[in-house]
């Protein structure tokens, strides 16, 4: 490593918390599909910022934006009305389903998770909740007690408030937790941080008809799988199912900390004011930037580009697989959002180190998936140069 990141790395380890693990390395730019690091390293981002910057890094129409309304009017308090609030739930009610109508914004995809908690809470009266094994939905102290990871969940337990967890895809095992005593089951169409996982056809269907029958709401966690990260705006589109509850955010801002939670009339006429709020909830310079994301995947038709270069990216991942069958067991994700199996998690993680060193930044979760999700923009020639050296490593390990 050199001088300059010597020298980050120090400042980092005397002032800032030690919650991270961080990788080797201190990013200073990015543009597009490519950033570069404090000692001018480039490398293609397969991550997006953890999904986030679904129109690359420093889009030209999103920077201008941003100047734009930070020379207008950055923040205000939240008892006003603001036209870029309203301009950006106006946009959020033309891509969700026809029932769904009125959103909230917040700043992080946790506290979307922690309003839509509320939210099935006041619509029901009931406080028991239902999530899923391998699912995340934020680290806050609401959003912990239905993220279905033990890892992050346990040594917070003794003030958590859990869910009932259960395996994710089991129909079966949704309709024996799911009862008059449950406000609502929170999914994510696929899950992300658990590993890609892609629930089995009628799934998502099944567990909202389980909830209808007794009375309970379907929350759907779309804050990595929105945004046209599936090839289509919201992932809820592949099964057709209208949850009564939708949480987003990632994606939502491309880089800007803005996230939301969207709900039906008839929910959203259960709360109160003072029920959720917070100081930058809707903040103007937020809520531009989001807008200006949705314009422009909708300018440059960038949902259905996701959807058909991930179909040709999945092929060619599967051909991967069929080849390598002692290192890969699957590939697994819709659109954007995919993920590569390994058989052995210490593979695995090589692979990620070794695709750094050459310059590509790719993401392993659940010990053993690489999770490829970039931005929906991503020029061919750049992903194809990255997936030819996932290839090289993946044949020479």
């Amino acid at each position: 490593m050199g001088q300059e990141y010597e020298r980050v790395k120090a400042i980092e380890q005397r002032v800032f918390a030690p919650g991270v693990r961080r990788w080797p390395l201190a990013l200073e730019r990015g543009s597009g599909s490519r950033v570069w690091d404090v000692e001018g390293n480039e490398f293609i981002d397969l991550t997006a910022g953890w999904g986030v910057t679904v129109i690359g890094h420093c889009h030209p129409e999103l920077v201008q934006a941003i100047s734009d309304q930070a020379s207008t009017l950055m923040q205000t308090t939240n008892v006003v009305y603001t036209r870029a609030q309203l301009d950006l739930a106006e946009h959020l009610d033309r891509i969700t389903p026809d029932s769904i109508h009125r959103s909230f914004f917040v700043s992080s995809g946790a506290e979307a998770n922690e309003g839509a908690l509320k939210l099935a809470h006041r619509a029901t009266g009931r406080s028991q909740f239902v999530a899923t094994n391998n699912s995340f939905h934020g680290r806050t102290l609401g959003a912990m007690g239905v993220l279905g990871q033990a890892k992050y969940r346990e040594r917070w337990s003794p003030i958590i408030r859990e869910a009932r967890f259960i395996p994710y895809g089991n129909l079966e095992a949704a309709g024996n937790a799911i009862d008059e005593t449950v406000a609502a089951i929170i999914l994510e169409p696929i899950q992300g941080e658990g590993g890609v996982n892609v629930p089995p056809d009628g799934y998502l269907e099944g567990v909202a008809a389980v909830c209808r029958a007794v009375g309970a709401k379907l929350i759907l966690d779309e804050i990595q799988t929105g945004i046209g990260r599936t090839g289509r705006w919201l992932a809820r589109e592949h099964s057709g199912v209208v949850p009564d509850i939708i949480t987003l955010g990632k994606g939502l801002g491309g880089g800007i900390p803005i996230a939301a939670f969207m709900a039906n009339e008839e929910i959203m006429q259960s709360i109160e004011p003072g029920d959720h709020g917070g100081t930058y909830a809707g903040n103007p310079l937020c809520c531009r930037a989001a807008a200006t994301v949705l314009k422009v995947l909708e300018d440059d038709n960038l949902i259905q580009r996701a959807a058909d270069l991930g179909e040709s990216v999945m092929a060619r991942l599967h051909n991967l697989v069929e080849q390598n069958p002692d290192h890969l067991e699957a590939v697994r994700g819709k659109g954007l959002l995919i993920g590569l199996v390994f058989s052995n998690s210490a593979v695995a993680a090589n692979v990620h180190l070794s695709l750094r060193e050459r310059g590509i930044l790719v993401n392993l979760t659940a010990e053993r998936v690489l999770r490829i999700f970039p931005a929906l923009n991503i020029p061919e020639d750049e992903l194809d140069q990255a997936l030819g050296m996932l290839e090289d490593e993946i044949q020479s390990a």
